[in-house]
């Protein structure tokens, strides 16, 4: 039988590169197993395959990516809805009520300021960049929306459907605070720039955003809406698994607090590279604020364990249209997409993005002042309140 001298060669160079190509990868999984790295490449794999719906940020000290789409597969408990209305095609305004009072602002002294610089002495600085974006892909009626989902969305139509719980008459907890990455930071102080030791964690409650659900929870209390505030840490040591302890967390207080018909994941948003960070503010009675971000998720594959996503996206929606008008600059573009992040618990979840990493506590914890305020308007509202 005759060869075909050209066709042998070829087979056998493929053959070579094959074999190059497995010994290679054999080699970098031994590499990877003997530094520990499963758990950041996880991450950023993760992050390849699913949704992302936020910006990414990237420590000096690991780069890992700040917000893995991880969507527990835990069924929710079951939850009764309304019946869709088809009626009216015009929702009733949201009740306009007065900010609650009693923000206690902190103004860093000269001396704050020096002690601050004095211990970074030496250390390189980067700048922080401020922005304020209210501009999404659509809109309507002042209402902006980011829509990198799969549903066609009609914002009015969505704002005049009935929403999927009402509040009662009680004094028990109606509203429930949490935080899945809990150890989110921010910076000290309102330079302009940051430090190169700076690392936007912390364990200490009174500087991770557990400060700002505590803003929240006094701002709903003082208008008279009982909300509860869990400080529980999710994300350390393993920040992997995070929405996994938070939503085992949340269902215990379900299951205490059967009251319950709010539930808000309370987090901060990444914007920026190693030499330059990014931070949204807006300016409320003449007092910096950090911008804040409201996601909502879209059943994109049908689950039956998220069957009520629209009316998370309806109660989103109010939410956003009433800081809109109260607040002018206080939302980013709500973020409306292809994800869930323990959205699946109940009709009134939602993930909401205070501010970013290079924003000041204060400026964070003023605007979750102000949120605690926006949510008291409407929830207070007659399409939440129950007659």
């Amino acid at each position: 039988m005759r060869i075909d001298k050209d066709k042998f060669r070829k087979a056998g160079l493929s053959a070579v590169s094959v074999m190059l190509v497995l010994t290679a990868a054999a080699c970098t999984a031994v590499r990877i197993a003997s530094l520990g790295c499963w758990d950041s490449l996880g991450l950023i794999a993760a992050s390849t395959v699913m949704p992302q719906p936020v910006n990414q940020y990237y420590s000096k000290k690991e780069k890992t990516v700040e917000k893995p789409s991880e969507i527990p597969v835990q069924k929710a408990e079951a939850y009764s809805v309304p019946d869709e209305n088809t009626d009216s095609d015009v929702s009733e305004p949201p009740v306009q009520l007065s900010a609650p009072s009693g923000f206690e602002e902190h103004i860093p002294t000269e001396k704050e300021i020096a002690a601050y610089k004095s211990a970074h002495s030496g250390e390189e600085t980067y700048p922080v960049l401020e922005f304020t974006t209210t501009q999404g892909n659509i809109a309507y009626s002042g209402v902006q929306v980011k829509n990198s989902s799969s549903f066609d969305l009609d914002i009015k139509k969505e704002l005049s459907g009935k929403p999927g719980f009402t509040l009662e008459k009680t004094d028990q907890p109606q509203v429930l605070i949490y935080h899945t990455h809990t150890t989110e930071g921010f910076l000290e102080y309102d330079t302009g720039y940051y430090y190169e030791s700076f690392y936007p964690r912390s364990t200490d409650p009174e500087k991770n955003v557990c400060a700002v659900g505590e803003e929240i929870r006094k701002s709903l209390e003082s208008a008279g809406i009982c909300a509860v505030h869990d400080t529980t840490i999710h994300d350390d040591p393993s920040y992997t698994g995070a929405y996994y302890r938070s939503y085992d967390t949340v269902m215990e207080y379900m299951k205490k607090y059967p009251s319950i018909k709010v539930v808000l994941d309370i987090h901060r948003d990444g914007i920026g590279t190693d030499s330059q960070r990014s931070k949204p503010i807006f300016t409320a009675d003449g007092k910096k604020a950090a911008q804040m971000m409201i996601l909502a998720g879209y059943n994109y594959d049908d689950s039956e364990d998220f069957r009520h996503w629209e009316y998370n996206l309806r109660f989103a929606l109010q939410l956003q249209k009433t800081a809109a008008e109260k607040y002018p600059g206080m939302v980013r573009p709500l973020s409306f997409g292809d994800f869930m992040y323990n959205m699946n618990i109940c009709p009134g979840s939602l993930l909401i993005e205070i501010g970013a990493d290079s924003n000041t506590l204060e400026e964070v914890r003023y605007t979750g002042y102000l949120l605690g305020g926006v949510l008291s308007d409407v929830l207070k509202s007659a399409p939440y309140q129950q007659n």
